[in-house]
C-alpha cells in the first residue's frame, strides 16, 4: 500500500434495483476501506437520464443499510467531495470535455444516430462489425474530416454533437490489475473512440467517472469485471486530463456464475429456481413487477454478507462464518479469484440456518410475534418463548417457526390421512378416552409428571406405547410432527391437550 489514504466508491446507477453482484462490489470495497482505516464512499452515477427509474436510488440506499455497509459519504450524508450524485455535478464536465478538445485527445462528433446505424447494417450485410474509431473516424462527419469552419458553423447552429475520445493508433497500453495482475490492450485491435459527452448537456459513465475519482481523491478503483474492457480508455483519459500521477489503482471483481449452466447469475436464474438475486424485495414502477428479495424471503443481512464475501474471495483458511468486523480485519484483494464463482441457493440457506441458530430464543420470539398478530393470535410471552425454543433447531428461517409450531396455536381442522389410515386402529378411539381422563387428574402438569403418569397407566393396561403415542400425536398437532411428545402436552396446557384428544376422538372415531 502507498501512503495516500484508501478512498474507495461504491458507484451504482439508479437503472432498476441493486442486484446480489453490486452488493458483493459494495461489500468489498467496504471491507477494503476497512482493513486500511479508510472511506467508503457511495457516489450515484445518473448520467444516463433515459435508463433512470423512480425508486432506485432510495432502493439502493436502503439495501446498503439493510447489509451493514455504512458510506462515510453519500446522498444524504453530505462530505467534503460532494455533491455526490452526477447529475447534480452537470456543470463540471463539460470544461474537463473541452480541454480534451482542445488538447487534441477528443473531437466534436455531428453524426446522428440513424447515420450509425447505417454504418453498423451495412458493415453487417458485408459479415463485417463496425466500428467508431482509429479505422472509420477520418471518413465521418466530424471535426477530425471536415474543416474548422465548417466545424465552428454547425456548433454556432447548435447541430447536435457529441464528443468522442481520439484513441491514439496502433498502442500498447498495459495497467496493472490488483487481481489478475497486468493487463495490456492494443488501441487498433480493441478499442474504439468512445463517447464522452453527449448532446443533452451530460457525460457518458466514462468521462464523468475518470473525473469524479479524480476530483474525489479516490485511491482504489474496486469493479465488476464487465468493466475491464474500459480500463484503458480511462487510463488514457488520466493521462490526457494531466492526471497520470494520482491515477487510483483498479480491480475487477470476477462474476457470480449461475447455480447450473454456464453465465452470469440474473433474475430469470432465480425466478426459474427459486431464490431471490435482489437484496430487498423490488415492484418495478412500470410494470408493478414483483420481485424476491433476501430480506423478505427472511434471510438476516450477516447471513447474506457471509455468503456474499465467500463469493470470489477465500481468506486462506478453514473458517467460513464472519463478521463484518471479522472479514475485513482478513480481506485482501489478493485473495480474489480471477475467475467467476458459482452461487449455490442452497449454501445461502445453510449460511442462513448457522445465522438462525446463533440468535437467542428471545430474538426470533420478536421475529415471530408480528406472525402471530397477523394471524390474530393471542398467546404470552412465556408460551412464544418456549415454543420458539423448542423448535428453534428445527428452522433455518423466521417463517420456518410458523411452519414447525402452529399446532400449538391453533387447534387442528383435519388430521393427516395416511397416519389415520396407518395408526388409528379399532381401539384407539376408546383407549384415548381413558388416556384423556388419566390426563384431567394429573395434579402437576410438566412434561415429566404427564410422562410418569402415562408410562405407569400404560403398565397398569399392559397396552403397547407404539400403539398409542402415534394417535394421540396426531389428536394433538394432526399429523405425525413436533417435538417430545410430553413437551407438547406441557406447552398446550392441561385443558387444551384434553380438549384436542376428545376432538379428535369425536372426528376421526
Amino acid at each position: 500500500m502507498s501512503d495516500k489514504k484508501v478512498r474507495v466508491r461504491f458507484a451504482p446507477s439508479p437503472t432498476g434495483p441493486l442486484h446480489m453482484g453490486g452488493v458483493r462490489t459494495a461489500l468489498f470495497n467496504y471491507l477494503f476501506a476497512k482493513k486500511y482505516g479508510g472511506d467508503f464512499i457511495l457516489r450515484i452515477e445518473d448520467t444516463d437520464q433515459t435508463r433512470f427509474v423512480p425508486g432506485a436510488e432510495d432502493y439502493i440506499i436502503e439495501s446498503l443499510n439493510w447489509c451493514g455497509l455504512n458510506p462515510v459519504e453519500g446522498p444524504g450524508i453530505g462530505g467534503d467531495f460532494g455533491p455526490y450524485r452526477q447529475s447534480e455535478r452537470k456543470a463540471l464536465y463539460r470544461k474537463y470535455a473541452d480541454q480534451l478538445i482542445e488538447t487534441g485527445w477528443a473531437y466534436y462528433a455531428f453524426d446522428t444516430a440513424e447515420d450509425i446505424e447505417k454504418l453498423r447494417n451495412e458493415a453487417e450485410a458485408n459479415k463485417e462489425t463496425f466500428s467508431y474509431g482509429i479505422g472509420t473516424r477520418d471518413n465521418l462527419n466530424n471535426s477530425l474530416s471536415l474543416s474548422n469552419e465548417v466545424v465552428q458553423q454547425k456548433l454556432a447552429a447548435g447541430e447536435a454533437f457529441v464528443i468522442r475520445f481520439k484513441m491514439p493508433a496502433d498502442t500498447d497500453v498495459t495497467e496493472e490489475d490488483l487481481i489478475r495482475g497486468n493487463v495490456t490492450f492494443n488501441t487498433t485491435k480493441s478499442l474504439d473512440d468512445k463517447v464522452l459527452f453527449k448532446s443533452d448537456g451530460m457525460p457518458t459513465y466514462h468521462l464523468a467517472n475518470v473525473v469524479d475519482d479524480h476530483l474525489m481523491e479516490i485511491s482504489h478503483v474496486i469493479r465488476g469485471e464487465e468493466w475491464l474492457p474500459s480500463m484503458p480508455l480511462h487510463v488514457f483519459l488520466y493521462k490526457a486530463l494531466g492526471w497520470e500521477e494520482t491515477k487510483p489503482r483498479f480491480a475487477h471483481l470476477p462474476l457470480i456464475l449461475k447455480p447450473v449452466g454456464k453465465g452470469k447469475l440474473s433474475k430469470r436464474d432465480g425466478d426459474k429456481l427459486g431464490f431471490p438475486v435482489f437484496p430487498l424485495e423490488w415492484t418495478d414502477p412500470k410494470t408493478g413487477d414483483v420481485s424476491r428479495g433476501y430480506r423478505e424471503d427472511g434471510y438476516f443481512p450477516e447471513a447474506f454478507m457471509n455468503l456474499l464475501a465467500l463469493l470470489g474471495w477465500n481468506p486462506g483458511t478453514e473458517q467460513e462464518f464472519f463478521s463484518l468486523d471479522e472479514l475485513a480485519e482478513v480481506f485482501s484483494l489478493e485473495r480474489v479469484v480471477k475467475s467467476g464463482s458459482r452461487f449455490d441457493p442452497e449454501k445461502a440457506k445453510w449460511f442462513n440456518k448457522h445465522y438462525f441458530q446463533q440468535k437467542s430464543v428471545e430474538e426470533l420470539a420478536e421475529l415471530f410475534k408480528p406472525v402471530l398478530a397477523g394471524k390474530g393470535i393471542e398467546a404470552s410471552e412465556e408460551k412464544i418463548n418456549a415454543v420458539v425454543a423448542e423448535i428453534k433447531e428445527r428452522c433455518e428461517f423466521a417463517a420456518d417457526i410458523w411452519e414447525q409450531s402452529f399446532y400449538f396455536f391453533e387447534v387442528p381442522t383435519s388430521y393427516d390421512e395416511k397416519t389415520v389410515k396407518k395408526r388409528w386402529k379399532e381401539n384407539t378411539s376408546g383407549q384415548l378416552t381413558e388416556i384423556a381422563s388419566l390426563f384431567s387428574s394429573v395434579e402437576t402438569w410438566n412434561a415429566d409428571s404427564v410422562k410418569a403418569s402415562f408410562s405407569a397407566f400404560m403398565e397398569e393396561k399392559g397396552w403397547g406405547f407404539g400403539a398409542i403415542m402415534n394417535p394421540l400425536r396426531l389428536s394433538l398437532v394432526g399429523g405425525n410432527m413436533g417435538p417430545d411428545l410430553f413437551v407438547i402436552c406441557e406447552l398446550l396446557g392441561q385443558e387444551e391437550t384434553v380438549s384436542r384428544m376428545k376432538l379428535a376422538v369425536e372426528k376421526i372415531g
